[in-house]
């Protein structure tokens, strides 16, 4: 009982709700600096760093090329349940991010610009968004966990691409698996960063229901920082499947890649289509001619 009356300033109510009675919380100024100032400079920090980082990435190597050039050919990496499993996620991250976003930034940035009406209205919507999008979300990942996870398993192949610099630094591409190294690292991180968000963010959406104030002021800074971190994850991401890979966004756009990237790229994985065994259910991978 001690312990549970450290860090407030306490009177008697005859209020119902007995939470009236807490005065003054001292820790909420702690909360309050952190939101205001440390989520600030960190996301800051986070987000511009990847984005700078990735520029001057850009700027010295370039987008890798297929160094064959196209082949006319095809071959299937991802079926149609797999995309829209993909685009669940991608998507309502996209929301969740910028909505997030708003609630750190929102006051200086977009505040000053349309006013404190059409601010509240947008934040409102925002706040929707941002907790009810979180479920699919969710759901997405958890869709990709069960079809990819054992596909993301470390192998003793992924130790020598991580050597040999996955094809981003230097002229070699290691052979890999349907996932490399990279791929890997990224799927593990988006899982645990899922949990890292969810959990708190949940914590915050039902308040009261595990939490007292200082245990949700404790989830929303773990929250904060972990979503930081997860926007500059995703952003290295798409730069990858963008700008950084030619042919990288063609597997998630219509789930067929170019049998010259795959190789390239995969080339265990295509050895495993063409001339191995195919998993239960499932034709090896047909290759076509390019539409």
């Amino acid at each position: 009982m001690l312990l549970q009356q450290l860090g407030k300033v306490q009177g008697r109510v005859d209020l119902p709700d007995k939470r009236e009675s807490v005065l003054i919380q001292p820790a909420g100024r702690e909360w309050r600096f952190f939101h205001e100032v440390v989520l600030n400079v960190f996301g800051i920090a986070a987000i511009l760093g990847m984005v700078a980082l990735l520029g001057v990435f850009y700027w010295f190597r370039g987008p890798i090329r297929i160094e064959a050039g196209r082949s006319g050919l095809t071959i299937l990496r991802f079926d149609a349940i797999e995309r829209f499993v993909h685009w669940l996620a991608g998507t309502t991250f996209v929301i969740l991010g910028l909505t997030g976003l708003n609630f750190t930034y929102g006051k200086k940035v977009l505040l000053p610009l349309i006013g404190p009406k059409a601010f509240s209205a947008f934040s409102e919507a925002c706040k929707y968004a941002h907790n009810f999008l979180s479920f699919p979300f969710v759901l997405g990942v958890i869709g990709m966990l069960l079809l990819w996870g054992k596909d993301n398993l470390p192998t003793a192949v992924d130790i020598k691409w991580l050597k040999e610099g996955g094809g981003f630094v230097g002229s070699k591409h290691p052979p890999a698996w349907r996932f490399n190294a990279g791929q890997k690292l990224l799927f593990w991180g988006v899982v645990f960063a899922t949990i890292l968000v969810a959990v708190p963010g949940y914590t915050l959406i039902f308040p009261f229901y595990v939490a007292s104030i200082g245990g949700m002021q404790i989830a929303e800074m773990i929250h904060g920082l972990g979503a930081m971190l997860f926007i500059a994850a995703i952003i290295a991401h798409v730069y990858i499947a963008t700008l950084g890979m030619e042919g990288g966004i063609d597997a998630m756009a219509g789930g067929k890649v170019d049998l010259n990237w795959a190789k390239q790229h995969h080339s265990l994985w295509v050895e495993q289509e063409l001339h191995g065994k195919a998993p239960a259910g499932k034709p090896n991978g047909a290759v076509v001619p390019a539409e």
